[in-house]
């Protein structure tokens, strides 16, 4: 069989930080829990012939940019804190296409979370 393309979902699921955000003032000065998954689209090719992480995308190396970046901001909104998130991902060239969605758990009364959720594609 002859493939020229293997299409590969990485997933992370349920990363949970502590950040900044919201417009109210108490949110502005405490830190809240998000919670955010991560889906993104790479050809795993190279990655399934090779079988070495350096022929892919590192979910490890991924989930620590991601840590590392996003507890020392400060957004008002969840939608810029996403898309902040969808970026990182997004640096990434071997990455087609992403989708991040970022909960806030409390922020709404009587429900489990509130959530945004972002995704992008690169040009064809």
């Amino acid at each position: 069989m002859d493939i020229h393309r293997t299409r590969a979902i990485l997933r992370i699921h349920n990363l949970r930080l502590k950040v900044i955000i919201g417009l109210n003032d108490w949110e502005r000065s405490n830190l809240q829990d998000i919670i955010v998954n991560v889906s993104a689209e790479f050809d795993a090719s190279e990655a399934i012939a090779t079988d070495t992480v350096i022929a892919t995308v590192d979910y490890k190396d991924l989930k620590k940019k991601i840590m590392l970046q996003i507890p020392s901001t400060s957004y008002n909104l969840l939608e810029k804190l996403t898309d902040h998130i969808l970026q990182i991902i997004m640096e990434d060239q071997r990455i087609t296409s992403a989708t991040v969605r970022v909960d806030k758990p409390g922020a709404l009364r009587f429900a489990d979370s509130a959530s945004i959720e972002l995704s992008a594609r690169r040009g064809q």
